[in-house]
């Protein structure tokens, strides 16, 4: 089976970026060890280069070589590789793919998990989004029963919890609204375009927000969170914000502080982490989990 040439430009930039810096040959020596993607077929120094182009062009990541000593290559810009990028997303979705198709003869004891909103309509929405096409989506919502027709223009798409969304300003109220693409019942891209507004910005939109839901009626407050010693190692590899800061550590807790909106699904999310984890400030916040912990005590 042929593989992806996507992989072998992820292999390219996983290798140069874990090296920091490396020559030519021992990327050569490199390539030439993984058989399962070289088939240990020597790589030529004009598809390296060719591939050096394709790198940027794919994931906007630029390899430069370095004019002096062993003239090691090196990626120039690699603050792209921040987390939450597309940049970092694309490389690290293809270097699952990458682990997958060296690991076929395991495939049964490999598991993964399902993203069904990406398979039906994720093509067409982020297509609309780049040519600025309107689109026209029927969409029922939890807990109704009746599909209801929108007309809209795609302003983003984000992944959220193994769900894509699409944020979309309606055309007819110009109100900006988030809908999942698994409740998405059907599409239709419309043969008219819209200039992309310019009071819109993905990542101000979702500025101080913990995932999806958009609420201007929970103010920004910062949060402060006492977590067992245990839990703590969760939230510093997977933190609850981008400016989430660790404050105090010791052998039996740490508190952490963070500055953004405590919506319905941030609570949602600090009540998963049950009894390891015990909101501090603010008082409104620690009281609407109290409340939240007592309901629950009544299912039980």
């Amino acid at each position: 089976m042929a593989i992806n040439p996507t992989i072998k430009l992820v292999w390219l930039v996983k290798t140069i970026h874990q090296a920091g810096k490396i020559p030519f040959k021992e990327i050569q020596q490199k390539w030439r060890d993984n058989e399962e993607l070289s088939g240990g077929v020597e790589l030529p120094r004009r598809t390296f280069n060719n591939w050096l182009f394709a790198v940027w062009d794919t994931f906007g990541l630029d390899i430069q070589c370095e004019k002096s000593g062993d003239f090691p290559y090196y990626i120039s810009n690699e603050e792209d590789l921040r987390n939450g990028s597309i940049e970092n997303w694309l490389l690290n979705s293809y270097s699952v793919s990458n682990s997958l198709v060296s690991s076929r003869a395991i495939k049964d004891k490999i598991l993964l998990e399902d993203v069904p909103s990406s398979l039906t309509y994720l093509d067409d929405i982020i297509d609309a989004i780049k040519k600025c096409r309107m689109i026209h989506i029927g969409y029922r919502r939890y807990g109704e029963s009746e599909t209801k027709e929108h007309y809209l223009m795609p302003l983003c798409v984000r992944l959220f919890h193994q769900r894509w969304y699409v944020v979309g300003r309606i055309w007819a109220s110009g109100c900006t609204s988030i809908f999942s693409l698994d409740r998405i019942t059907s599409f239709r891209l419309s043969s008219h375009s819209f200039d992309y507004p310019e009071d819109f910005h993905a990542d101000e939109y979702f500025k101080d927000r913990y995932g999806v839901i958009v609420s201007d009626d929970v103010p920004v407050d910062k949060v402060v969170i006492k977590s067992t010693a245990i839990q703590a190692n969760y939230l510093r590899d997977l933190p609850l914000a981008s400016n989430q800061v660790e404050t105090e550590r010791n052998a039996e807790y740490s508190i952490f502080e963070l500055t953004i909106r405590p919506t319905y699904d941030f609570i949602q999310q600090l009540l998963w982490n049950g009894e390891t984890i015990e909101v501090l400030q603010p008082k409104w916040l620690r009281k609407v989990m109290k409340e939240r912990i007592k309901a629950m005590l009544k299912n039980y």
